[in-house]
């Protein structure tokens, strides 16, 4: 198969499109056929990148892009609850080979059938982006209606994903954006949008129940100031391992694939209350454009597969 594959610690400079081994299904693994993959440009400085789930150090050449929309070629022999031919979507572990290249394996656990209304790269930028903002805002700052929150990087992959949660909480949504995503983000529901650009959040908004953090550093630490007493702050942006105050520590969560969680994003897809914000798709061989270009908003996709199989089990009409 083809592939994209990191052959030493750096960055884009450091991946090469070429033949690589297809990987074999094993156990209750599942092999995909990927049509496309997602970028994430965070996986270049990601520990699992580079370790194994035992904390060993990987073998380069090493896969990236963890997230993918495409179809079941095969599955293992002890694989339960997935069907050669279903169009799926979700994630790969963190610690093995990821979806940049024609095929790559996962379990059943991590994928769930792909929304219906979404062309492949349209839902292979989804599942990190739309669980992020899920277990950010309701699994682990609780949100509610009539609560207030405050969205960083409202026009990001995660920030648009949770701005359109939040309204369907019911919560009032105030968002940070750049004046030129203004319009966009509005249109996914805020009702408040600061120009981070020119105007200070915390001299804008404060007395907020739930702070949802995607840039980190000074943003992060400015946003303590503006929760009211008892309020809570979640981010994204933090090295676990590398922060001292204790405060960031227990703000900062890694998402984890969810089966259910997927499900449920599919429904609120194919229902209209969400949509994802399109980056730019770039052919495969393309790669490093697709890395070098940073969207307006959401995320650029890898269109990985060539000849799309339409009439597979789970396809749109």
């Amino acid at each position: 198969m083809k592939a994209i594959r990191l052959h030493q610690v750096g960055g884009p400079e450091s991946l090469r499109y070429e033949d690589a081994p297809k990987p074999i299904p094993k156990g209750t693994h599942v092999l995909v056929q990927v049509y496309a993959a997602a970028i994430t440009p965070a996986e270049f400085a990601w520990y699992p990148t580079f370790h194994t789930l035992e904390g060993g150090i990987r073998s380069f050449p090493i896969i990236l892009g963890h997230e993918f929309s495409g179809v079941v070629e095969a599955v293992g022999p002890d694989c339960m609850g997935v069907q050669v031919g279903d169009c799926i979507y979700g994630l790969s572990d963190w610690f093995i080979d990821g979806a940049q290249a024609e095929y790559c394996v996962t379990v059943p656990a991590n994928i769930a059938p792909k929304p219906v209304t979404l062309d492949h790269t349209q839902a292979a930028a989804v599942p990190i982006s739309a669980l992020t903002a899920w277990q950010g805002l309701i699994d682990r700052a609780h949100l509610s209606a009539g609560q207030r929150v405050l969205i960083h990087g409202a026009a990001g992959g995660v920030g648009s994903f949770a701005v359109q949660m939040a309204r369907h909480q019911k919560a009032h949504v105030i968002a940070t954006a750049s004046a030129a995503n203004t319009d966009v983000v509005k249109a996914l529901g805020a009702d408040e949008v600061i120009d981070y650009r020119t105007t200070p959040f915390e001299t804008a908004v404060g007395d907020v129940d739930v702070v949802l953090d995607t840039i980190g550093g000074d943003t992060r630490d400015r946003s303590w100031g503006v929760l009211r007493k008892g309020g809570r702050l979640v981010t994204i942006a933090a090295d676990a391992e590398g922060v001292k105050e204790q405060r960031v520590r227990d703000a900062f969560f890694i998402i984890e694939p969810n089966r259910n969680q997927l499900m449920n994003i599919s429904h609120l897809i194919n229902t209209g209350v969400l949509r994802p914000l399109a980056g730019s798709v770039f052919a495969m061989e393309h790669f490093r454009q697709a890395y070098e270009q940073k969207p307006m908003h959401g995320k650029n996709v890898l269109h990985i597969t060539q000849e799309w199989q339409m009439s597979r089990k789970g396809a749109p009409e």
